[in-house]
């Protein structure tokens, strides 16, 4: 299993990534598999590498497709509706009522 950089994961095509990504992906289960029987791998870090291989081919390939799909950006930004206008607040009476004063007295 050879460690793949970025950029020549890059270079390849999307079915020769794919190619790639089955093959890590069949190594991966063999590793687990023998750390699930109780073996000890060859390579204690073998397992978290194909993960690691794994998840770069998926990436790479998610990148790659969404810049393909990405439609130009569009020129100007569409305007946006204004937003409705609210009630304003009532106000609180400045004085108190007359009659509540004179029911005091």
């Amino acid at each position: 299993m050879a460690h793949r950089r970025t950029k020549e994961i890059r270079a390849m095509d999307a079915a020769a990534r794919k190619k790639k990504r089955r093959g890590r992906g069949d190594a991966l289960m063999h590793a687990r598999v023998v750390a699930a029987m109780g073996g000890a791998p060859p390579n204690p870090g073998k397992i978290r590498a194909l993960r690691k291989n794994i998840a770069r081919l998926y990436t790479i390939q998610a990148q790659e497709g969404a810049s393909a799909a990405a439609p130009a950006a569009p020129a100007a930004p569409e305007p946006k509706e204004p937003e409705p206008a609210r009630a304003p607040a009532k106000e609180a009476p400045d004085e108190p009522d007359e009659e509540v004063e004179e029911d005091r007295a």
